[in-house]
């Protein structure tokens, strides 16, 4: 059932971007009902080879988007994306400022262009001493502290996903969002930069804080001081893994009784919540020892009745077994070119209870709107085979 809410249905945005950090910012506006129109090369975004950790990129971020390709090293393909433009609401891209300039698609030369024009451009750095370095997620996570607080000492570790990039990402989109909401009153278009760099410096800004306050660095997230009586990874009889937290005085006493730990409960010296944080170092491995007697099941039965936090160690595969990703609208499947299909979350958002599944439901060929979009903007078939820098007449 298609939900009723697009807010951005009829806003056309092209976007030529490859790897995450843009081609995300235009799924999180596809998902939201605008029309995206990816601007690729003859030859495709190189994303779409990737593979190993690089094969999930391209289908994920690129759902419901549809695909033109352009030559824009050629005159007819600059002209031909020059005309895209001035039928867009937004242009949201990711090339180095340098090249942009060159093909005569800088942010300041399109808004001259198009007044209304709404430029999202995703870059490493915002303007500061660092604009024109390269970045990538990894690198940002090293400059930042990010891989400092992830590993433990001498052992600086990225974090497991591209959460940099998909949130500079929806940072773009929420600001193109903006952007769209002012145009609306004063009918100007906006320059927006969103920065690699400054979204992992937002995501470690806790513990900036934590030093500016108290003038004393955090430790290593494996190393660091706990704030809870029970917040860790325990091993149960059958040898699976399993995470708890006891974050309150009532989750500390649930817990107890429901390991049968009364001794806890009745020591003078554990009456407090800073007293049961303060004893950890010989309270957590009373814990262990109870936990690693009984069944996985058993625990999270009677963890999920009393509301004490416990989850398994999971792997990203395993979600496709879990019954709350396999509810109605968890999961969206997208049917690629050949025929065949993949399942990815949606936006993590509901609307009047309902999920956003619309729009990414299929994963474009290379160039395979080329014909339909350029045709809509008036050339002819030759001068679209022109503007793709292919034989005229190659399909598209």
């Amino acid at each position: 059932m298609e939900p009723a809410f697009k807010p951005l249905d009829g806003v056309r945005v092209v976007e030529m971007s490859h790897m995450i950090l843009g081609p995300s910012c235009g799924m999180f506006l596809s998902f939201l009902g605008a029309e995206v129109i990816k601007v690729e090369p003859p030859e495709g975004d190189k994303t779409r080879d990737l593979t190993g950790m690089g094969r999930g990129f391209f289908p994920t971020f690129n759902r419901g988007k549809k695909s033109v390709t352009l030559d824009l090293k050629s005159d007819a393909g600059r002209a031909a994306l020059d005309k895209l433009l001035k039928t867009a609401d937004v242009f949201v891209e990711n090339f180095r400022d340098v090249s942009l300039a060159k093909m005569g698609f800088a942010p300041e030369m399109l808004r001259e262009k198009y007044p209304r024009l709404v430029v999202a451009s995703c870059k490493g750095f915002l303007h500061g001493p660092y604009k024109e370095r390269t970045a990538l997620d990894e690198v940002v996570q090293m400059m930042t502290g990010m891989a400092y607080m992830t590993g433990p000492t001498g052992r600086p570790l990225r974090i497991g996903s591209s959460a940099n990039d998909i949130m500079a990402g929806l940072f773009g989109a929420l600001s193109v969002l903006a952007a769209l909401f002012e145009r609306d009153k004063d009918g100007k278009g906006r320059a927006v930069r969103v920065g690699l760099f400054e979204n992992c410096l937002l995501l470690v800004a806790q513990h900036m804080v934590q030093f500016d306050i108290e003038g004393r660095e955090a430790p290593p997230m494996p190393e660091r001081d706990f704030s809870w009586p029970v917040y860790d990874i325990f091993q149960t009889s059958g040898g699976r893994q399993i995470f708890v937290g006891a974050v309150t005085e009532g989750q500390w006493g649930i817990l107890c009784r429901i390991l049968k730990l009364q001794e806890l409960l009745d020591h003078p010296d554990l009456q407090s919540r800073m007293a049961q944080i303060d004893a950890r170092e010989w309270t957590v491995p009373i814990f262990a020892e109870a936990i690693a007697k009984r069944d996985f099941d058993e625990l999270a039965a009677a963890f999920e009745e009393t509301g004490i936090p416990f989850s398994p160690i999971a792997r990203p595969a395993e979600m496709y077994d879990d019954p709350h990703v396999n509810r109605p609208g968890g999961l969206i499947t997208t049917t690629m070119a050949d025929g065949t299909t993949f399942r990815a979350p949606g936006l993590p958002v509901e609307i009047d209870g309902q999920s956003f599944t619309c729009h990414g439901e299929y994963l474009a060929d290379i160039g395979a709107d080329s014909t339909e979009v350029l045709t809509e903007l008036g050339l002819s078939e030759a001068e679209i085979a022109a503007a793709r820098g292919t034989s005229k007449g190659e399909a598209a």
